[in-house]
């Protein structure tokens, strides 16, 4: 083992398997915290109706996307590349959440700016950890 490795693994597999991890459990909070009306009534009023205009189906696919991405990022750290799959859930959970609330949504306000930057910003990790989990399957980092 060299100061590159650790279990055989690079360093920074670990470290991005955590970051991942910590992004999807905010993600799991920030789903639970939209299914409680107290923590929703802090919301700002866009964003407030954008989740409670929201359809069942699209909220679904938000706990796809959210749980997960949590479950696959678990996978990932216990090196098994089955977390592959839940990384794929979670980004079509991502496209038909971000879908839903960016173009079919009917909402008379504008989105504000942060709500659209998280919609990118989640869809581009989603991408990134496909690829990644395909990365570490490869180098034989995950079975």
């Amino acid at each position: 083992m060299n100061d590159e490795t650790v279990g055989a693994v690079h360093w920074s597999f670990w470290a991005i398997g955590v970051v991942a991890l910590i992004w999807n459990a905010m993600g799991c909070m920030n789903f639970v915290m939209q299914m409680d009306a107290d923590s929703l009534a802090g919301y700002s009023s866009a964003a407030r109706a954008l989740v409670e205009g929201r359809p069942a189906w699209s909220t679904g696919a938000f706990a796809v996307a959210v749980f997960g991405g949590a479950l696959g990022s678990v996978l990932l750290l216990l090196r098994k590349s089955i977390g592959y799959y839940l990384f794929v859930a979670s980004l079509i959970g991502v496209i038909v959440t971000t879908t839903q609330s960016h173009v079919m949504a009917d909402s008379t306000t504008a989105l504000p700016m942060e709500i659209w930057m998280g919609s990118l910003l989640s869809l581009v990790v989603a991408v990134s950890l496909i690829g990644y989990s395909k990365l570490t399957e490869r180098r034989g980092w995950t079975r």
